[in-house]
């Protein structure tokens, strides 16, 4: 539909081979990297979501984004059905979405000689680890240093490819795509010299800002004039320079939004005192943001000073106590997975 959503409309576009080709993509929704078909069609806004057929009439995807850039125009992308495939086996097998596992590496292309050699790989492939995620299953079998020449018998080139279809290659983590939460992945690598064979399991990756919320309504809580909300990845791209992360309220270590409101519930000092990133210090007397707070919501057409999950009687858990004792300032997982040309997150 268009963005009128009042009548239907009908998109062509040339596709560029004899069969449509298919690369690993950005997902620009998702911040995911997965198997995707380029066609020489504008998708409009409002057509995202739109089935996307070949000549002979046959489903060959959804389309779901276009490439915004000066030097093309008209580029357009489908998600293939395997991909779709690969969501709905996903959801049949635990009820939810669980989403596309990941290796957990950050992995550079061993494309100079040299390097090969100093690293003892006689043939010409494999990719170096750089990184490894201390959270996933590889970092129990895999070390910075190791060059991963096989993913379940299925050779990696040094430019970081793998075979697809008959003559092409494609991105190594299209192999790592086509497996399903859980499951596990036999890794050939060559570990000073040695060749050796190890098995991972493969889970999604964890990001540090989730990208969606689980929930419909977002949390929030308003003292004063300040509103809390947990961090998220489109919260980022929106109000990244006026937004600050707190970090403790009146000396405590705030485990989620629920607890700061508990926090503020329970406090009955004379100042209720923010502790922010940076050493950044707000501090409030606590009588007068009461005060203060109806009048705000009411100029600004707040119903409540904090969203309905927040109402709720705080309950600790160990889960929360976790998350504050894991270490998680030198994790390479993030939203970004490309750093510069020859490195790339599996």
């Amino acid at each position: 539909m268009n963005e009128a959503e009042d009548q239907m409309i009908l998109c062509t576009g040339i596709k560029r081979a004899n069969h449509f080709p298919k690369e690993v993509t950005s997902y620009a929704h998702g911040t995911s990297e997965l198997l995707g078909i380029q066609i020489d069609a504008a998708i409009n806004p409002g057509n995202s979501g739109g089935p996307a057929f070949n000549d002979q009439g046959e489903c060959i995807g959804v389309a779901f984004q276009v490439l915004r850039s000066e030097d093309a125009e008209n580029i357009g992308y489908v998600i293939p059905t395997t991909v779709v495939s690969h969501f709905l086996n996903d959801y049949e097998r635990n009820g939810k979405y669980t989403g596309f596992p990941c290796l957990g590496v950050l992995l550079q292309k061993l494309e100079n000689p040299a390097l090969r050699a100093c690293l003892k790989v006689q043939s010409n492939e494999g990719v170096l680890v750089r990184r490894v995620e201390p959270t996933s299953d590889a970092s129990n079998v895999l070390k910075e240093g190791d060059v991963i020449v096989s993913f379940d018998d299925v050779h990696v080139g040094s430019e970081g490819t793998v075979p697809f279809r008959s003559t092409e290659r494609i991105a190594f983590r299209y192999l790592i795509s086509q497996k399903f939460a859980g499951d596990v992945a036999e890794l050939g690598i060559i570990r000073q010299g040695t060749f050796m064979k190890v098995q991972a399991i493969l889970n999604p990756r964890v990001h540090l800002v989730p990208y969606h919320s689980e929930i419909g309504q977002p949390s929030y809580l308003i003292v004063a004039g300040l509103v809390f909300t947990p961090l998220s990845e489109p919260l980022i791209d929106e109000e990244c320079e006026d937004s600050i992360g707190v970090l403790k309220f009146n000396g405590t270590r705030i485990k989620n939004i629920h607890h700061l409101a508990h926090l503020v519930d329970l406090c009955k000092d004379k100042y209720l005192v923010f502790e922010f990133e940076d050493n950044f210090l707000v501090v409030l007397e606590r009588e007068a943001a009461a005060t203060a707070s109806p009048n705000i919501l009411k100029d600004y057409g707040i119903p409540s000073v904090r969203s309905s999950d927040l109402l709720e009687p705080y309950v600790d858990t160990s889960e929360d106590n976790s998350e504050l004792d894991s270490d998680v300032a030198d994790s390479p997982v993030s939203n970004f997975e490309l750093g510069f040309d020859g490195l790339l997150w599996a």
